[in-house]
């Protein structure tokens, strides 16, 4: 497991990219990146951006739960 310290320095980099969706906007962004890391990743679970792709996944999910009608 990584110490804080690690983390905050891997960290900085995404930190502007991977955020929870409170807009159009950032939504829009989030699923243009999941479509490209679907392009990259596909069905493979051991590729390296496997868990990165669910956790966009898992944001993008929350935010139409709670954002989109139902139709």
């Amino acid at each position: 497991m990584l110490s804080v310290d690690e983390t905050k320095k891997l960290w900085q980099p995404l930190s502007h990219q991977l955020v929870t969706p409170h807009d159009e906007t950032t939504y829009q962004q989030l699923v243009d990146w999941l479509d490209q890391l679907i392009d990259e990743v596909g069905e493979d679970e051991q590729h390296p951006l496997a868990s990165l792709m669910e956790i966009i996944g898992i944001l993008i999910e929350r935010y139409e739960d709670e954002q989109v009608p139902e139709l």
